[in-house]
Protein backbone atom coordinates (compact mmCIF):
# COMPACT_ATOMS: atom_id res chain seq x y z
CA UNK A 1 0.00 0.00 0.00
CA UNK A 2 1.63 3.13 -1.22
CA UNK A 3 1.18 6.29 0.86
CA UNK A 4 -0.02 9.22 -0.14
CA UNK A 5 1.34 12.88 0.45
CA UNK A 6 -0.09 15.68 1.47
CA UNK A 7 1.33 18.99 2.66
CA UNK A 8 -1.28 18.96 6.01
CA UNK A 9 -3.53 16.76 7.29
CA UNK A 10 -6.58 17.57 9.29
CA UNK A 11 -7.75 14.89 12.17
CA UNK A 12 -11.72 15.67 12.55
CA UNK A 13 -14.25 17.28 10.24
CA UNK A 14 -15.88 18.97 12.65
CA UNK A 15 -16.25 22.75 13.23
CA UNK A 16 -12.61 23.04 14.59
CA UNK A 17 -10.65 20.81 11.38
CA UNK A 18 -12.71 22.22 8.56
CA UNK A 19 -12.24 25.98 9.69
CA UNK A 20 -8.88 25.12 9.70
CA UNK A 21 -8.55 23.89 6.48
CA UNK A 22 -10.48 27.07 5.17
CA UNK A 23 -8.19 29.26 6.32
CA UNK A 24 -5.15 27.24 5.17
CA UNK A 25 -6.55 27.31 1.83
CA UNK A 26 -7.59 31.06 2.09
CA UNK A 27 -4.07 31.85 2.40
CA UNK A 28 -2.45 29.19 0.26
CA UNK A 29 -4.45 27.68 -2.42
CA UNK A 30 -1.43 25.27 -3.41
CA UNK A 31 -1.53 23.35 -0.08
CA UNK A 32 -2.61 19.66 -0.44
CA UNK A 33 -5.34 19.45 2.88
CA UNK A 34 -6.63 15.85 3.65
CA UNK A 35 -9.49 16.09 6.28
CA UNK A 36 -9.84 12.67 7.85
CA UNK A 37 -13.06 11.95 9.63
CA UNK A 38 -14.10 8.83 11.79
CA UNK A 39 -18.06 9.95 11.14
CA UNK A 40 -20.21 9.28 8.34
CA UNK A 41 -20.76 12.95 8.34
CA UNK A 42 -19.36 16.38 8.65
CA UNK A 43 -20.48 18.66 11.79
CA UNK A 44 -18.46 17.05 14.98
CA UNK A 45 -20.59 18.09 17.56
CA UNK A 46 -23.31 19.78 15.78
CA UNK A 47 -25.73 17.60 13.86
CA UNK A 48 -28.81 19.37 12.33
CA UNK A 49 -32.10 16.71 11.38
CA UNK A 50 -35.12 16.78 9.72
CA UNK A 51 -37.83 16.19 11.91
CA UNK A 52 -42.10 15.61 11.39
CA UNK A 53 -43.63 19.13 12.24
CA UNK A 54 -47.08 20.95 12.06
CA UNK A 55 -46.28 21.98 8.40
CA UNK A 56 -44.62 18.71 7.57
CA UNK A 57 -41.20 18.63 8.36
CA UNK A 58 -38.44 20.76 9.67
CA UNK A 59 -34.88 21.12 10.64
CA UNK A 60 -33.87 21.28 13.99
CA UNK A 61 -30.23 20.85 15.76
CA UNK A 62 -29.36 17.45 17.99
CA UNK A 63 -26.64 18.86 18.82
CA UNK A 64 -24.79 22.55 19.47
CA UNK A 65 -27.09 24.97 18.50
CA UNK A 66 -26.62 28.26 20.10
CA UNK A 67 -24.28 31.37 19.27
CA UNK A 68 -23.90 34.92 20.98
CA UNK A 69 -23.31 38.36 19.82
CA UNK A 70 -20.02 38.37 21.76
CA UNK A 71 -18.56 35.10 19.71
CA UNK A 72 -16.72 37.10 16.91
CA UNK A 73 -15.45 34.04 15.56
CA UNK A 74 -18.37 32.56 15.01
CA UNK A 75 -20.23 35.08 13.99
CA UNK A 76 -17.43 36.29 11.28
CA UNK A 77 -17.97 32.96 9.73
CA UNK A 78 -21.84 32.99 9.62
CA UNK A 79 -21.31 36.21 7.93
CA UNK A 80 -19.24 34.98 5.32
CA UNK A 81 -20.64 32.06 4.93
CA UNK A 82 -24.03 33.70 3.80
CA UNK A 83 -26.20 32.63 6.61
CA UNK A 84 -28.28 34.25 9.45
CA UNK A 85 -29.21 33.77 12.96
CA UNK A 86 -32.33 34.71 14.83
CA UNK A 87 -32.92 35.32 18.64
CA UNK A 88 -34.22 32.81 21.35
CA UNK A 89 -37.49 33.29 21.99
CA UNK A 90 -37.49 33.90 26.10
CA UNK A 91 -40.90 35.97 26.63
CA UNK A 92 -43.52 34.77 29.09
CA UNK A 93 -43.72 33.00 32.25
CA UNK A 94 -41.09 30.74 33.08
CA UNK A 95 -41.18 27.52 35.29
CA UNK A 96 -39.41 26.80 38.27
CA UNK A 97 -38.83 23.42 40.39
CA UNK A 98 -36.49 22.82 43.25
CA UNK A 99 -36.37 20.97 46.06
CA UNK A 100 -37.63 17.33 44.94
CA UNK A 101 -41.09 16.21 43.28
CA UNK A 102 -43.33 17.45 45.87
CA UNK A 103 -41.91 20.98 46.04
CA UNK A 104 -44.11 23.98 44.90
CA UNK A 105 -43.86 24.35 41.22
CA UNK A 106 -43.60 28.28 40.77
CA UNK A 107 -43.72 30.34 37.80
CA UNK A 108 -42.28 34.03 37.11
CA UNK A 109 -41.97 36.40 34.95
CA UNK A 110 -38.99 38.66 35.99
CA UNK A 111 -34.87 37.84 35.38
CA UNK A 112 -34.88 35.49 38.43
CA UNK A 113 -36.96 33.00 39.78
CA UNK A 114 -39.43 33.66 43.20
CA UNK A 115 -35.93 32.99 45.78
CA UNK A 116 -36.32 33.86 49.29
CA UNK A 117 -35.07 36.79 50.16
CA UNK A 118 -31.86 34.88 51.92
CA UNK A 119 -31.52 32.84 49.17
CA UNK A 120 -31.26 35.60 46.86
CA UNK A 121 -28.45 37.33 49.54
CA UNK A 122 -26.77 33.92 49.35
CA UNK A 123 -26.96 34.30 45.19
CA UNK A 124 -26.17 37.91 45.54
CA UNK A 125 -22.96 37.16 47.58
CA UNK A 126 -21.56 34.08 45.52
CA UNK A 127 -22.09 35.77 42.05
CA UNK A 128 -20.28 39.25 43.76
CA UNK A 129 -17.03 36.23 44.62
CA UNK A 130 -17.09 34.22 41.95
CA UNK A 131 -17.17 37.23 39.28
CA UNK A 132 -14.19 38.88 41.52
CA UNK A 133 -12.37 35.84 40.96
CA UNK A 134 -13.43 35.31 37.14
CA UNK A 135 -11.25 38.71 36.64
CA UNK A 136 -8.21 37.64 37.79
CA UNK A 137 -8.00 34.44 35.81
CA UNK A 138 -5.36 33.99 33.01
CA UNK A 139 -7.22 32.15 30.54
CA UNK A 140 -3.88 32.11 28.18
CA UNK A 141 -2.11 30.22 31.03
CA UNK A 142 -4.23 29.34 33.99
CA UNK A 143 -1.26 28.51 36.26
CA UNK A 144 -0.48 32.20 36.16
CA UNK A 145 -3.98 33.12 38.09
CA UNK A 146 -3.42 34.29 41.73
CA UNK A 147 -3.62 31.21 44.11
CA UNK A 148 -3.86 29.14 41.31
CA UNK A 149 -2.79 25.90 42.86
CA UNK A 150 -5.26 26.55 45.75
CA UNK A 151 -8.27 27.09 42.92
CA UNK A 152 -7.25 24.18 41.29
CA UNK A 153 -6.95 22.05 44.32
CA UNK A 154 -10.60 21.60 44.58
CA UNK A 155 -13.72 21.55 43.00
CA UNK A 156 -16.72 23.29 41.94
CA UNK A 157 -18.47 21.19 44.69
CA UNK A 158 -16.16 22.07 47.53
CA UNK A 159 -16.18 25.57 46.64
CA UNK A 160 -19.83 25.84 46.80
CA UNK A 161 -19.81 24.14 50.30
CA UNK A 162 -17.39 26.79 51.76
CA UNK A 163 -18.82 29.62 50.05
CA UNK A 164 -22.50 28.99 49.49
CA UNK A 165 -24.94 29.10 52.72
CA UNK A 166 -28.25 27.68 51.55
CA UNK A 167 -28.65 24.59 50.66
CA UNK A 168 -31.25 26.09 47.63
CA UNK A 169 -28.42 27.95 45.93
CA UNK A 170 -26.37 24.96 46.07
CA UNK A 171 -29.00 22.76 44.45
CA UNK A 172 -29.12 25.75 41.59
CA UNK A 173 -25.90 25.66 41.46
CA UNK A 174 -25.91 21.91 40.85
CA UNK A 175 -27.96 22.11 37.74
CA UNK A 176 -26.30 24.88 36.16
CA UNK A 177 -23.20 22.88 36.28
CA UNK A 178 -25.60 19.91 34.74
CA UNK A 179 -26.90 22.22 32.04
CA UNK A 180 -23.75 24.14 30.84
CA UNK A 181 -20.99 21.02 31.09
CA UNK A 182 -23.10 18.07 31.53
CA UNK A 183 -21.41 17.05 34.47
CA UNK A 184 -22.03 17.52 38.12
CA UNK A 185 -19.90 20.38 40.51
CA UNK A 186 -18.05 17.25 41.99
CA UNK A 187 -15.98 16.07 38.72
CA UNK A 188 -14.50 19.52 38.02
CA UNK A 189 -12.00 21.73 38.90
CA UNK A 190 -13.13 25.16 40.48
CA UNK A 191 -10.30 26.79 38.78
CA UNK A 192 -11.25 25.12 35.78
CA UNK A 193 -15.14 26.46 35.94
CA UNK A 194 -13.31 30.06 36.66
CA UNK A 195 -11.51 29.82 33.12
CA UNK A 196 -13.95 28.62 31.30
CA UNK A 197 -16.57 31.77 32.29
CA UNK A 198 -13.37 33.82 32.01
CA UNK A 199 -13.25 32.81 28.02
CA UNK A 200 -17.42 33.67 27.62
CA UNK A 201 -17.02 36.82 29.38
CA UNK A 202 -18.37 35.55 32.92
CA UNK A 203 -20.47 33.64 34.40
CA UNK A 204 -23.68 35.39 33.95
CA UNK A 205 -22.77 35.09 29.77
CA UNK A 206 -23.23 31.03 30.34
CA UNK A 207 -26.27 31.07 31.97
CA UNK A 208 -28.28 33.88 30.14
CA UNK A 209 -30.26 34.00 27.02
CA UNK A 210 -29.94 38.04 26.77
CA UNK A 211 -27.71 39.70 24.10
CA UNK A 212 -24.07 38.72 24.49
CA UNK A 213 -25.03 35.77 26.19
CA UNK A 214 -24.50 31.68 25.43
CA UNK A 215 -28.11 30.92 24.44
CA UNK A 216 -29.07 34.56 22.82
CA UNK A 217 -29.28 33.38 18.44
CA UNK A 218 -29.80 30.05 16.26
CA UNK A 219 -28.99 29.78 12.97
CA UNK A 220 -31.97 29.61 10.16
CA UNK A 221 -31.23 26.24 8.98
CA UNK A 222 -29.29 24.47 12.11
CA UNK A 223 -25.61 24.70 12.66
CA UNK A 224 -24.42 21.36 10.85
CA UNK A 225 -24.67 24.12 7.96
CA UNK A 226 -21.53 25.61 8.68
CA UNK A 227 -19.31 22.31 8.96
CA UNK A 228 -21.13 21.57 5.44
CA UNK A 229 -20.80 25.22 3.72
CA UNK A 230 -16.72 24.66 5.13
CA UNK A 231 -16.34 21.48 3.31
CA UNK A 232 -18.09 22.40 0.02
CA UNK A 233 -15.27 25.22 0.03
CA UNK A 234 -12.34 23.03 0.98
CA UNK A 235 -13.60 20.45 -1.31
CA UNK A 236 -15.34 17.48 -0.70
CA UNK A 237 -12.83 15.67 -2.39
CA UNK A 238 -10.63 16.49 0.29
CA UNK A 239 -12.75 14.89 3.24
CA UNK A 240 -13.05 11.14 3.92
CA UNK A 241 -15.29 10.58 6.04
CA UNK A 242 -15.40 6.76 7.64
CA UNK A 243 -11.61 7.55 7.83
CA UNK A 244 -11.02 7.24 11.62
CA UNK A 245 -7.00 7.90 12.64
CA UNK A 246 -5.80 5.27 14.51
CA UNK A 247 -2.11 6.22 14.83
CA UNK A 248 0.27 9.03 13.76
CA UNK A 249 3.91 8.37 13.36
CA UNK A 250 6.65 11.41 12.89
CA UNK A 251 10.37 11.73 12.30
CA UNK A 252 12.27 14.61 11.23
CA UNK A 253 11.06 14.58 7.26
CA UNK A 254 7.42 13.07 7.38
CA UNK A 255 4.66 12.59 9.93
CA UNK A 256 2.89 9.60 8.72
CA UNK A 257 -1.56 9.45 9.62
CA UNK A 258 -2.70 5.53 9.45
CA UNK A 259 -6.44 5.09 9.25
CA UNK A 260 -8.10 0.84 9.43
CA UNK A 261 -7.49 1.43 5.55
CA UNK A 262 -4.76 3.51 4.88
CA UNK A 263 -1.73 5.73 5.39
CA UNK A 264 -0.87 9.00 4.14
CA UNK A 265 2.38 11.35 4.66
CA UNK A 266 2.31 14.96 5.42
CA UNK A 267 4.20 17.86 6.63
CA UNK A 268 2.48 18.69 9.25
CA UNK A 269 -0.64 17.55 11.44
CA UNK A 270 -3.98 19.10 13.22
CA UNK A 271 -5.44 17.11 15.50
CA UNK A 272 -9.27 18.13 16.36
CA UNK A 273 -10.52 15.28 17.95
CA UNK A 274 -12.11 16.13 21.60
CA UNK A 275 -9.19 15.25 23.99
CA UNK A 276 -10.63 11.83 25.12
CA UNK A 277 -10.31 10.68 21.80
CA UNK A 278 -7.03 11.89 20.57
CA UNK A 279 -5.72 9.99 23.57
CA UNK A 280 -6.81 7.17 21.79
CA UNK A 281 -4.52 7.60 18.83
CA UNK A 282 -1.06 5.45 19.01
CA UNK A 283 2.01 7.99 18.65
CA UNK A 284 5.34 7.55 17.87
CA UNK A 285 7.33 8.73 19.57
CA UNK A 286 5.48 9.00 22.29
CA UNK A 287 3.84 11.88 23.23
CA UNK A 288 4.95 13.99 25.93
CA UNK A 289 3.90 12.89 29.25
CA UNK A 290 2.00 16.12 30.27
CA UNK A 291 0.02 15.49 27.47
CA UNK A 292 -0.70 12.26 27.99
CA UNK A 293 -1.25 12.48 31.73
CA UNK A 294 -3.69 15.46 30.88
CA UNK A 295 -5.94 14.04 27.59
CA UNK A 296 -6.72 11.03 29.76
CA UNK A 297 -7.93 12.43 32.68
CA UNK A 298 -10.28 15.19 30.79
CA UNK A 299 -14.02 13.87 31.76
CA UNK A 300 -16.51 14.71 28.96
CA UNK A 301 -20.07 15.76 29.63
CA UNK A 302 -22.91 13.37 29.43
CA UNK A 303 -26.04 14.96 27.78
CA UNK A 304 -29.28 13.85 25.45
CA UNK A 305 -31.08 16.21 24.07
CA UNK A 306 -34.37 16.26 23.06
CA UNK A 307 -36.88 17.50 20.58
CA UNK A 308 -40.74 17.62 20.80
CA UNK A 309 -42.81 19.16 17.93
CA UNK A 310 -46.45 20.35 18.13
CA UNK A 311 -48.66 21.43 15.98
CA UNK A 312 -49.67 25.09 17.80
CA UNK A 313 -47.16 26.46 20.40
CA UNK A 314 -49.92 26.15 23.09
CA UNK A 315 -47.50 27.23 25.83
CA UNK A 316 -47.24 30.95 23.96
CA UNK A 317 -50.92 30.79 24.11
CA UNK A 318 -51.13 30.45 27.64
CA UNK A 319 -48.48 32.77 28.56
CA UNK A 320 -45.27 30.90 28.82
CA UNK A 321 -41.81 31.32 27.16
CA UNK A 322 -41.47 27.63 27.34
CA UNK A 323 -38.51 27.76 29.75
CA UNK A 324 -38.68 25.23 32.50
CA UNK A 325 -35.76 24.70 35.33
CA UNK A 326 -35.91 21.52 37.35
CA UNK A 327 -33.70 20.33 39.67
CA UNK A 328 -32.61 16.53 40.27
CA UNK A 329 -35.30 14.35 41.15
CA UNK A 330 -36.44 10.75 40.68
CA UNK A 331 -39.61 11.75 38.60
CA UNK A 332 -38.12 14.64 36.11
CA UNK A 333 -35.59 13.31 33.72
CA UNK A 334 -34.63 16.57 32.27
CA UNK A 335 -33.11 20.23 34.09
CA UNK A 336 -34.00 22.75 31.28
CA UNK A 337 -36.03 23.00 28.29
CA UNK A 338 -36.76 26.35 25.87
CA UNK A 339 -39.17 27.78 23.07
CA UNK A 340 -37.68 25.64 19.92
CA UNK A 341 -40.16 27.35 17.54
CA UNK A 342 -38.52 27.48 13.86
CA UNK A 343 -37.77 29.73 12.19
CA UNK A 344 -40.88 29.25 9.64
CA UNK A 345 -42.98 28.60 12.59
CA UNK A 346 -43.16 25.06 13.24
CA UNK A 347 -43.36 24.59 16.89
CA UNK A 348 -41.31 23.12 19.57
CA UNK A 349 -39.51 22.65 22.66
CA UNK A 350 -36.06 21.37 22.98
CA UNK A 351 -34.75 19.40 26.51
CA UNK A 352 -31.75 18.56 28.11
CA UNK A 353 -31.26 15.30 29.99
CA UNK A 354 -27.66 16.10 31.73
CA UNK A 355 -25.20 14.92 34.33
CA UNK A 356 -26.44 12.41 36.83
CA UNK A 357 -29.74 12.48 35.50
CA UNK A 358 -28.29 12.09 31.77
CA UNK A 359 -26.77 8.52 33.69
CA UNK A 360 -29.85 7.37 35.79
CA UNK A 361 -32.39 8.23 32.59
CA UNK A 362 -29.73 6.41 29.78
CA UNK A 363 -29.98 2.98 30.89
CA UNK A 364 -34.28 3.31 30.96
CA UNK A 365 -35.82 2.18 28.45
CA UNK A 366 -36.58 4.71 25.58
CA UNK A 367 -40.33 4.21 26.21
CA UNK A 368 -39.89 5.03 29.74
CA UNK A 369 -37.65 7.95 29.29
CA UNK A 370 -39.80 9.57 27.07
CA UNK A 371 -42.81 8.73 29.29
CA UNK A 372 -41.22 10.65 31.96
CA UNK A 373 -40.32 13.61 29.96
CA UNK A 374 -43.88 14.30 28.94
CA UNK A 375 -45.23 13.39 32.50
CA UNK A 376 -43.22 15.92 33.63
CA UNK A 377 -44.37 18.61 30.55
CA UNK A 378 -47.95 18.10 31.61
CA UNK A 379 -47.28 19.33 34.94
CA UNK A 380 -45.66 22.19 34.48
CA UNK A 381 -47.37 22.91 31.33
CA UNK A 382 -50.33 21.85 31.25
CA UNK A 383 -52.38 18.55 29.64
CA UNK A 384 -51.65 20.34 25.90
CA UNK A 385 -47.67 18.96 26.39
CA UNK A 386 -49.11 15.17 25.98
CA UNK A 387 -50.51 15.78 22.37
CA UNK A 388 -47.25 15.46 20.88
CA UNK A 389 -46.27 15.18 16.97
CA UNK A 390 -42.82 13.70 17.11
CA UNK A 391 -40.83 12.98 20.04
CA UNK A 392 -36.74 13.08 18.81
CA UNK A 393 -33.95 12.43 21.14
CA UNK A 394 -29.99 11.87 21.22
CA UNK A 395 -27.99 10.68 23.29
CA UNK A 396 -24.21 11.95 22.89
CA UNK A 397 -22.60 9.28 24.97
CA UNK A 398 -23.59 6.68 22.30
CA UNK A 399 -22.26 8.77 19.55
CA UNK A 400 -19.55 7.05 17.58
CA UNK A 401 -16.46 9.53 17.98
CA UNK A 402 -18.10 11.77 20.24
CA UNK A 403 -18.59 9.43 23.57
CA UNK A 404 -20.02 12.33 25.46
CA UNK A 405 -21.19 16.34 24.95
CA UNK A 406 -20.63 19.37 24.96
CA UNK A 407 -17.08 19.54 26.05
CA UNK A 408 -14.68 18.07 28.62
CA UNK A 409 -13.77 19.46 31.76
CA UNK A 410 -10.97 19.15 33.99
CA UNK A 411 -10.06 17.45 37.37
CA UNK A 412 -8.76 19.06 40.20
CA UNK A 413 -4.72 19.92 39.95
CA UNK A 414 -4.38 19.67 35.86
CA UNK A 415 -4.60 22.94 34.95
CA UNK A 416 -1.72 24.13 37.13
CA UNK A 417 0.92 21.45 36.12
CA UNK A 418 -0.53 20.21 32.65
CA UNK A 419 -2.27 22.80 30.94
CA UNK A 420 0.04 24.58 28.51
CA UNK A 421 0.35 21.01 27.02
CA UNK A 422 -3.44 20.98 25.62
CA UNK A 423 -2.13 23.51 22.96
CA UNK A 424 1.51 23.18 22.74
CA UNK A 425 2.58 21.37 19.31
CA UNK A 426 4.17 18.66 19.70
CA UNK A 427 6.89 18.08 16.71
CA UNK A 428 4.90 17.79 13.52
CA UNK A 429 1.45 17.57 15.39
CA UNK A 430 -0.69 20.97 16.51
CA UNK A 431 -3.94 20.89 18.67
CA UNK A 432 -7.02 22.28 17.92
CA UNK A 433 -11.01 21.72 19.07
CA UNK A 434 -12.95 23.81 21.49
CA UNK A 435 -10.88 22.57 24.49
CA UNK A 436 -8.31 23.98 23.34
CA UNK A 437 -9.74 27.84 23.02
CA UNK A 438 -8.83 30.82 24.92
CA UNK A 439 -12.46 32.97 23.87
CA UNK A 440 -15.46 30.78 24.04
CA UNK A 441 -14.33 27.70 24.91
CA UNK A 442 -16.40 24.72 24.73
CA UNK A 443 -18.94 26.57 22.19
CA UNK A 444 -19.14 26.87 18.46
CA UNK A 445 -17.31 30.10 18.67
CA UNK A 446 -14.29 28.72 20.76
CA UNK A 447 -14.00 25.73 17.69
CA UNK A 448 -13.58 28.35 14.76
CA UNK A 449 -11.15 30.28 16.66
CA UNK A 450 -9.23 27.06 17.62
CA UNK A 451 -8.89 26.18 14.49
CA UNK A 452 -8.00 29.47 12.78
CA UNK A 453 -4.59 29.27 15.64
CA UNK A 454 -4.22 26.06 14.53
CA UNK A 455 -3.72 26.67 11.03
CA UNK A 456 -1.75 29.79 11.40
CA UNK A 457 0.80 27.50 13.76
CA UNK A 458 1.07 25.61 10.33
CA UNK A 459 1.23 28.51 8.17
CA UNK A 460 4.63 29.76 10.46
CA UNK A 461 6.13 26.55 9.51
CA UNK A 462 5.04 26.02 6.00
CA UNK A 463 4.85 28.98 4.54
CA UNK A 464 5.58 31.88 7.12
CA UNK A 465 5.07 34.62 4.11
CA UNK A 466 1.28 34.13 4.33
CA UNK A 467 0.76 35.20 8.03
CA UNK A 468 0.68 39.06 8.72
CA UNK A 469 2.82 41.03 11.02
CA UNK A 470 0.08 40.98 13.77
CA UNK A 471 -0.53 37.01 13.30
CA UNK A 472 3.12 36.58 13.59
CA UNK A 473 3.48 38.51 16.81
CA UNK A 474 0.63 36.34 18.34
CA UNK A 475 1.92 33.72 17.25
CA UNK A 476 5.42 34.81 19.51
CA UNK A 477 2.73 35.67 22.02
CA UNK A 478 1.17 32.91 22.69
CA UNK A 479 4.23 30.79 23.21
CA UNK A 480 5.56 32.84 26.03
CA UNK A 481 3.53 34.58 27.77
CA UNK A 482 5.32 36.82 30.36
CA UNK A 483 3.80 38.76 32.75
CA UNK A 484 1.37 38.98 35.73
CA UNK A 485 -1.95 37.02 34.67
CA UNK A 486 -3.73 40.09 33.27
CA UNK A 487 -7.88 41.02 33.29
CA UNK A 488 -10.23 38.84 31.32
CA UNK A 489 -13.09 40.75 28.70
CA UNK A 490 -15.47 39.88 32.01
CA UNK A 491 -13.66 42.66 33.70
CA UNK A 492 -15.47 45.40 33.50
CA UNK A 493 -18.95 43.68 33.43
CA UNK A 494 -18.13 42.06 36.67
CA UNK A 495 -16.61 45.65 38.73
CA UNK A 496 -20.34 47.08 36.89
CA UNK A 497 -21.87 43.94 38.26
CA UNK A 498 -20.88 43.99 41.55
CA UNK A 499 -22.00 47.73 42.11
CA UNK A 500 -25.39 46.63 41.39
CA UNK A 501 -24.67 43.45 44.21
CA UNK A 502 -24.23 45.58 46.43
CA UNK A 503 -27.35 47.32 46.37
CA UNK A 504 -29.39 44.22 46.10
CA UNK A 505 -27.40 41.99 49.21
CA UNK A 506 -28.12 45.41 51.31
CA UNK A 507 -31.97 44.86 50.37
CA UNK A 508 -31.62 41.34 50.61
CA UNK A 509 -30.60 41.50 54.49
CA UNK A 510 -32.67 43.91 54.89
CA UNK A 511 -35.98 41.61 53.74
CA UNK A 512 -34.13 38.42 56.10
CA UNK A 513 -34.35 40.69 59.08
CA UNK A 514 -38.10 41.52 58.35
CA UNK A 515 -38.93 38.22 57.20
CA UNK A 516 -40.53 37.20 60.74
CA UNK A 517 -41.64 40.57 61.64
CA UNK A 518 -42.81 42.65 58.77
CA UNK A 519 -44.81 40.47 55.58
CA UNK A 520 -46.01 44.17 54.14
CA UNK A 521 -42.38 45.38 54.55
CA UNK A 522 -41.08 42.32 53.26
CA UNK A 523 -43.12 42.48 49.87
CA UNK A 524 -41.55 46.13 49.40
CA UNK A 525 -38.30 44.45 49.55
CA UNK A 526 -38.99 41.63 47.21
CA UNK A 527 -40.77 44.04 44.48
CA UNK A 528 -37.41 46.12 45.33
CA UNK A 529 -35.21 43.41 44.55
CA UNK A 530 -37.15 42.71 41.29
CA UNK A 531 -36.64 46.02 39.48
CA UNK A 532 -33.08 46.09 40.67
CA UNK A 533 -32.72 42.54 38.26
CA UNK A 534 -34.61 43.71 35.72
CA UNK A 535 -32.80 46.62 35.07
CA UNK A 536 -29.46 44.00 35.20
CA UNK A 537 -31.15 43.30 31.51
CA UNK A 538 -29.84 40.04 32.97
CA UNK A 539 -32.07 36.84 32.21
CA UNK A 540 -30.71 34.07 34.56
CA UNK A 541 -32.67 31.03 33.39
CA UNK A 542 -30.89 29.23 35.55
CA UNK A 543 -30.48 30.65 38.63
Amino acid sequence: MTAEIWDVIIVGAGLSGLSAAHLLRKRNAKLKILILEGKDRVGGRTVSTEIPAASGVDRWDMGGQWVGSTQTHVLELIKELGLETFPQFNVGKKVHHMGGPDAKVRTYRTSIPALSPVVLMDLTQLLWKIGRLCATVCVEDPSRTPNAVELDSMTLHSYMEQHAWTAELKEEMGLCSRSVFGMEPSQMSFLFFLMYAAAAGGVLQLLESAPGSAQELKIKGGTQQLSQCLADRVGWKNVRLGSAVTAIWQDAEWAKVTTTTNTFLCRAVIVTSPPHLAAKIHYHPALPSQREFLTQNMPVGHMIKFIITYQTAFWKEKGFSGEIVAGSSSECPFCVTFDATSPSGNAALVGFIAGQQASRWSSEEGGERRTAVFSSLVKYLGPEAASFLHYEEKDWAKEDYSGGCPVNVMAPGLLTYYHPSLRNPFGRIHWAGTETATLWCGYMSGAVQAGQRAALEVLAELCPMTLTQEEQEAMQHSQTIKGAAKQTPSSKRVYQFTKKTMVIATLAIGAALLLAQNQIALLKVKTALTKVFQTTRHNIFLL
